[in-house]
């Protein structure tokens, strides 16, 4: 029977020409170092062009360990060890930094040439260094998000068990008893949590099932509270049943509030306003009210986290523009939406912290009406830790896109004399940047003579216009 063999590494390369070799060399890795038997850099090739492979150049001359990050230097001896000794190679992860302390991850293997020199290639792993370094921030964020949920149902526990009335969360589709507070264990003579998945509707008199049957059916389908009254099993007592309909996990689940009080409609509108607000201050994303000329009325404890600001009471009396991204520009932005449709969805803008901190957030807004007066309701979502986020970089497209919504609203006029001056601000900001400050260059740049850039920067409040040197 014939036997395969198979060449060894030497066989294969002693047969392939030196411009073939050195193409496979170049294919095979990233970047390929000559050295002598000392380590020292003799001559370094690169594969394709690269700025920051480019300083390897600097190397020649050099012994590799000194070129090489401190805590790698352990690493290049072993290397050297094994190429020299003709042991197995192996792969070894080393860090060049250069004169900016930018971190360039190389991995090498190196083998021992005919002459007595080294040869040490190496594959760049920036690539790999930044896919692993997004996966760290994607789980940061996961945990951050992980925090948030359990503060959440701690929250709701707490809420949950320390109620004074009997609740009890009730599985929509089989109409078994999920949870039980304590009120309701003792309402209930301890057999909610005995008979865990017992019918709601065993624990009523059975006179009164079938209108709860119908009670259940009713506020599934419409999707709305619904109260009724039915006996205790064995209390003999009549109890107000208030039933809602909520979701959680993919799943429809009633949340059952017993009362031995008397039913009152006033009351039960109180009961959801006070739940309303409860759900608005703890949720994770921020809430705040203003007045219809945007100054702050309340907000949640989310928002002055997004504002930086210890208690959401030292936001009450600021004009909500304070924190806006553009002063000036998309407060008035929103207020023209509402004034003309009386909402907005998914505005794209920025929050600036009292510390400085930037932060991307999607508005969407409500024109509201209570006790006569107009109020303005703000949901204000961070969208800074979307893993693929699709910002919109020009803050002009942004802006002119919710302005375009106005079309058929407003008097073409007006849009055109709103836009231009959204223009006009955008444009004196960015030549100020540009210019970093200088009024008298930006006012070359932009055409204006000094005196008029400075009326505009007046009209808009923009920069400090006291005294001060242009560069």
């Amino acid at each position: 029977m014939q036997q395969i063999g198979y060449p060894d590494a030497g066989e294969v390369v002693g047969s392939i020409e030196p411009s073939a070799a050195a193409s496979l060399l170049s294919a095979a890795s990233d970047i390929s170092l000559v050295l002598d038997s000392d380590g020292r850099v003799l001559r370094a090739r690169l594969s394709q062009p690269d700025s920051q492979l480019e300083q390897s150049r600097n190397w020649i001359g050099r012994m590799l360990p000194d070129v090489v990050s401190v805590e790698c230097r352990e690493k290049v001896e072993a290397l050297l060890d094994d190429a020299r000794s003709g042991r197995a190679r192996k792969w070894r992860h080393l860090n060049h930094t250069d004169r900016e302390g930018r971190v360039l991850p190389i991995q090498y293997s190196a083998i021992k040439l005919s002459d007595g020199q080294l040869l040490a290639f190496g594959r760049d792993l920036r690539g790999v260094t930044e896919l692993q370094q997004r996966l760290v921030e994607s789980h940061q964020a996961m945990e951050r998000d992980y925090q948030r949920m359990r503060q959440m149902e701690a929250r709701y526990r707490l809420l949950f068990e320390t109620a004074p009335e009997p609740m009890l969360v009730v599985d929509a589709s089989s109409r078994r008893i999920l949870e039980a507070n304590t009120a309701a264990e003792r309402a209930l003579g301890n057999q909610a949590r005995k008979q865990a998945g017992r019918l709601l509707v065993d624990c009523f008199d059975g006179a009164d099932r079938a209108e709860l049957d119908a009670l259940m059916t009713s506020v599934l389908s419409a999707g709305r509270g619904e109260t009724a009254r039915a006996r205790m099993a064995g209390a003999g007592s009549e109890t107000a049943i208030n039933m809602t309909l909520f979701r959680h996990d993919n799943q429809s689940l009633f949340l059952v509030r017993m009362s031995n009080q008397e039913l009152a409609s006033t009351q039960g509108a109180e009961d959801h306003r006070a739940l309303t607000l409860e759900a608005l201050g703890a949720s994770p994303d921020g809430f705040v009210v203003t007045d219809a000329s945007g100054t702050v009325v309340t907000a949640n404890q989310a928002f002055a986290d997004l504002c930086q600001v210890g208690h959401p009471n030292a936001l009450l009396g600021e004009s909500l523009d304070r924190w806006l991204g553009r002063s000036g520009v998309d407060l008035s932005v929103l207020l023209a939406n509402l004034r003309q449709r009386g909402s907005v969805r998914l505005f794209a803008t920025t929050l600036r912290g009292e510390n400085g901190l930037q932060t991307g957030v999607e508005m969407s807004a409500r024109s509201v009406h209570v006790g006569g007066r107009q109020y303005l309701s703000f949901s204000v979502r961070d969208v800074a830790t979307r893993l693929e986020e699709q910002s919109t970089q020009d803050g002009l497209t942004r802006s002119a896109s919710q302005l375009t919504e106005l079309v058929g609203r407003v008097p073409l006029k007006d849009i055109v004399g709103e836009t231009a001056e959204l223009i006009e601000k955008l444009c004196i900001e960015a030549a100020l940047e540009l210019t970093r400050d200088n009024r008298a260059s930006a006012a070359e740049m932009l055409g204006l003579s000094r005196q008029s850039l400075y009326v505009k920067l007046r009209q808009y409040g923009l920069g400090d216009l006291g005294e001060r040197t242009d560069r």
